[in-house]
């Protein structure tokens, strides 16, 4: 089954270029399925790359899945037309009535910011305390990780000497998770970020699991212990240029900026990067979208279990 989006949101074309089936809004009202309703909080600047990057993981499955598009209402955005939020957009306050079987909340390039003095992290806040009873199992993503575990559980953040800038080797901790099913025991991930969590302070928690992890990146992967929280550090979705676009960006700007790991062949800019995380992005969403949500939501969405702290067991 196909993710089913607008009609003329730009991501259709590039999907469809690349023979990924997707679904457009009128024809999807005509079949009788009961598809899952994920929202994308898009905290990114570059709002149409994200969408697009993350619609492309989210059809890798048998699963019909409906697209509900959030931005912050308290934010201006400086690098999305305007013409772009106002069509296919909603802010939190247009959507906090509703429920939806997954959502995921974005990175953002606002990491060297105390969270409490980010222009929108009291909208955020209310949108993460919404989730707790509105929605059945939310994915964090890098910067959005940070907030979520920092407002859920008290885990800081803390700078870094050096940008984290690269794609990175990991290890499965837990393969008996159903977010890991299939997993090989190592697999590569991209991040880049200039903050970082840590173990020591992760594991003084009561009520979170850590899942995957990298000898280099740090903590990858982590849960709630119901199931129903994720919390990725890194930038599974990326595309294959994404690193490149961010080093070319910087280095024009003349910032200080290393050449992202592993990326391209023997470090070379001058070379074409390889993916190495492909897999492991498609396998990381298909898991979710099956057996975090579809195996556990309710079929009526307004039986969603209400109530639930981050920190019961299942």
């Amino acid at each position: 089954m196909p993710v089913t989006i607008p009609y003329h949101l730009p991501a259709r074309k590039t999907l469809e270029d690349e023979n990924i089936f997707v679904m457009s809004d009128l024809r999807a009202h005509d079949q009788d399925i009961r598809p899952l309703r994920i929202a994308i909080l898009n905290l990114m600047p570059t709002k149409i790359d994200t969408e697009t990057q993350l619609l492309r993981l989210l059809s890798n499955s048998p699963l019909q899945v409906e697209i509900t598009l959030i931005n912050m209402g308290s934010h201006e955005s400086k690098n999305t037309p305007p013409e772009h939020l106002a069509a296919f957009y909603s802010s939190f306050d247009k959507v906090e009535h509703q429920k939806f079987d997954g959502l995921i909340i974005t990175g953002a390039p606002v990491e060297q910011i105390p969270f409490e003095d980010v222009d929108y992290w009291d909208e955020l806040v209310a949108m993460m305390d919404w989730s707790v009873d509105n929605v059945f199992s939310t994915m964090h993503v890098c910067w959005g990780a940070q907030a979520g575990l920092y407002h859920h559980y008290g885990i800081k953040k803390y700078p870094l000497s050096k940008k984290m800038f690269g794609v990175f080797q990991h290890r499965v901790l837990e393969p008996r998770d159903r977010i890991l099913k299939g997993f090989d025991d190592v697999f590569m991930a991209p991040h880049s970020r200039h903050t970082e969590i840590r173990r020591e302070d992760i594991e003084k928690v009561r009520g979170i699991r850590i899942l995957a992890e990298s000898d280099e990146a740090g903590i990858y992967l982590s849960s709630s212990m119901n199931g129903r929280m994720f919390f990725v550090t890194g930038h599974p979705e990326y595309d294959s240029l994404t690193l490149k676009k961010e080093y070319d960006r910087d280095v024009a700007k003349g910032l200080e900026i290393d050449v992202p790991r592993n990326y391209y062949p023997g470090d070379d800019p001058a070379r074409e990067p390889r993916v190495e995380w492909r897999s492991h992005a498609n396998l990381l969403y298909a898991n979710w979208l099956n057996y975090c949500i579809y195996q556990l939501t309710p079929f009526d969405l307004n039986a969603i279990p209400g109530g639930m702290t981050p920190y019961e067991d299942e």
